[in-house]
C-alpha cells in the first residue's frame, strides 16, 4: 500500500467516525416497546473496529513519514515546514489586507491613515512564499504516491 492510499483511507475512516457519533446518539434511547432504528451494539462494534484501524494507520503513517527522506529532510520535517509556511502565509495575508485597506476621508481635516509597510514589496514576498509552498506541497504529494507504507 502506498502512503497516499493510507492517507486517503485515514480520511475516509475519520469521516465515518464523525458520522457514527450522531447515529449512536440517535439510537441510545427509545420509547418503551419500540426498537432503535439501528442496533447500538453493532454501531459500537463498528466504532471499535474503525478506531482500531485508524490507530494502526496513524502509527504506520507516522513511522513512514519519519523514515522517508528527501533532500536531507524526513517527510515529517517537510510536513512541518509546509504547515508552518501555510500559517505564516495566512498571517501575512491578513496583515496585507489590513495594510492595504483604504480609508476614505470626507474632508481634509480628518486624520490621514497610511500603511506602515511597503505593500507592494510585502506582496511580492508573500507571492514568493506561496510559490515555495506549492513546490513543497508538490514534493509531499509526490512522496506520498511513491512511498510504500511501512
Amino acid at each position: 500500500m502506498k502512503l497516499a492510499n493510507a492517507l486517503s483511507e485515514r480520511s475516509d475512516i475519520q469521516k465515518k467516525l464523525a458520522q457514527l457519533q450522531p447515529r449512536l446518539n440517535n439510537n441510545a434511547r427509545v420509547q418503551e416497546g419500540d426498537t432503535p432504528s439501528e442496533d447500538p451494539a453493532e454501531l459500537m462494534q463498528l466504532l471499535d473496529d474503525l478506531y482500531a484501524r485508524l490507530e494502526e494507520l496513524i502509527a504506520r503513517i507516522n513511522v513512514t513519514n519519519s523514515k522517508t527522506v528527501s533532500d536531507g529532510l524526513t517527510l515529517t520535517e517537510w510536513l512541518a515546514k509546509r504547515d508552518c509556511l501555510k500559517q505564516k502565509i495566512s498571517v501575512l495575508r491578513g496583515f496585507l489586507d489590513s495594510a492595504s485597506a483604504r480609508t476614505d476621508r470626507y474632508s481634509n481635516t480628518e486624520i490621514r491613515v497610511r500603511s506602515t509597510v511597503d505593500v507592494r514589496k510585502t506582496q511580492k514576498h508573500l507571492d514568493a512564499l506561496s510559490g515555495e509552498l506549492r513546490v513543497i506541497d508538490e514534493r509531499i504529494q509526490e512522496l506520498n504516491w511513491l512511498t510504500d507504507l511501512l
